[in-house]
């Protein structure tokens, strides 16, 4: 096993680890070290053909692989070490790497980690959907790869279970390659993408949206014949007399995403069991000192653009680390209220921050309000809020003042 150091290295080549890769090196760290599981960098990306990424951080809709193009010019020309094929099998809390590649296992001395590994697609195990197991039936994100990278079709006539981003955009994707998608199924009361997929990727096609509804049985042989959907109640419990079959040859499913955070567990990272990633201070460094989180690792984002700014920020902040400068600041803990899914960070300190956050269900001319005690410290209006959308407040330095405990309620 041979030995190697460096002051950054940073999990994961996609779009998270680019820009904190690149953020770290020029806040002037020595030696930084991407490791990407791929054989290529770029990650999710590569396959998300359609337009729309990069109007908040360039100003202007480019596709995944544009933008990503971009960040892995900016990663080659900073001159920042790139590992590719290569897979983190160890993570220790004192920063320590071991990696299988190739070329033999190696072992990675660092002065600060940043874990940007991403995430993962629910599987049908996870949700558990009776019926038979013919062959047919894909994740949303899996169904994205077969098209857009291998030029392979999954079906003709494909039921969606699931609203999420991914598939609304693989509704409109199949359509556009001449696929009848008859329904997009999805248990909750609203739709689970962004308002602009909704519309652009099942209004603008005339695509059907079946709220509160889910998959209760599928059929088939080798090949998936038919799926049973159903109308649910207020605990999500399917309604028996509201059974239909839907005939269909593929079943896609956009059931969630799940933070990567295998790593963050071996580590001993603390984990936030509403984000699934990692609890975090103001620096988006973790309960281990030395290794930050940042991206959709650290929770699911709507969109690239604030994967990007997150990065920036925890690539940035570990080079200050790695080279002694990151000042510790005293932690006051921020605590979801009511309405309120989760917060992140969990933790800040009397420094300016921004903070973002979920809301449990949608509504109409709200207020965010963050409270000390009984001091309320922030209110903030919105038109509207809803569950897929992130919203994003920052706390000043004197509306923080000497708080002990915020909390952060929707009213």
């Amino acid at each position: 096993m041979d030995k190697r150091t460096v002051d950054v290295a940073v999990i994961g080549g996609g779009p998270a680890g680019l820009a904190a890769a690149a953020a770290a090196k020029r806040e002037g760290a020595g030696e930084v070290l991407i490791i990407e599981r791929d054989e290529r960098l770029g990650g999710i990306l590569n396959q998300c053909i359609h337009e729309g990424f990069g109007l908040e951080i360039f100003k202007e809709a480019l596709t995944g692989p544009e933008y990503a193009q971009r960040y892995i010019n900016e990663v080659r020309s900073l001159g920042i070490s790139i590992m590719l094929n290569s897979m983190v099998i160890e993570l220790n809390s004192d920063r320590e790497l071991i990696v299988s590649n190739e070329d033999g296992i190696h072992k990675i001395l660092t002065k600060a980690v940043v874990l940007a590994m991403g995430c993962r697609e629910r599987t049908r195990g996870a949700i558990g959907i009776p019926g038979s197991r013919p062959a047919g039936i894909f994740k949303a994100g899996e169904a994205q790869h077969f098209i857009n990278i291998m030029d392979r079709m999954v079906g003709r006539k494909v039921v969606i279970l699931g609203s999420g981003d991914i598939g609304l955009i693989m509704a409109r994707r199949l359509v556009l390659e001449g696929a009848e998608v008859p329904a997009v199924v999805e248990i909750m009361p609203y739709c689970g993408g962004l308002l602009r997929n909704r519309v652009q990727c099942l209004e603008d096609f005339d695509i059907p949206l079946l709220l509160n509804h889910t998959v209760v049985d599928i059929k088939g042989g080798e090949r998936v014949e038919s799926v049973t959907v159903a109308r649910v109640d207020e605990n999500q419990n399917p309604i028996k007399r509201t059974k239909k079959t839907i005939e269909c040859d593929t079943l896609l499913l956009s059931v969630g995403l799940i933070p990567e955070n295998e790593l963050s567990r071996m580590a001993g990272i603390a984990l936030d069991e509403k984000t699934g990633g990692a609890v975090v201070d103001e620096h988006l460094m973790t309960s281990c000192d030395g290794i930050f989180a940042c991206g959709n690792v650290l929770v699911v984002h709507d969109i690239v653009d604030f994967v990007t700014k997150d990065a920036e920020k925890a690539g940035k902040n570990a080079a200050m680390y790695s080279k002694k400068k990151l000042i510790d600041e005293p932690d006051i803990p921020v605590i979801p209220g009511l309405g309120i899914r989760f917060v992140v960070p969990q933790f800040i300190s009397t420094e300016e921050v921004e903070i973002y956050m979920r809301v449990m269900e949608p509504g109409s001319y709200k207020k965010i309000v963050f409270r000390d005690g009984k001091r309320i410290v922030k209110t903030k209006k919105l038109k509207y809020v809803s569950p897929p959308e992130m919203i994003r407040l920052r706390l000043r330095k004197q509306e923080i003042g000497n708080a002990k405990k915020l909390s952060v309620a929707v009213e």
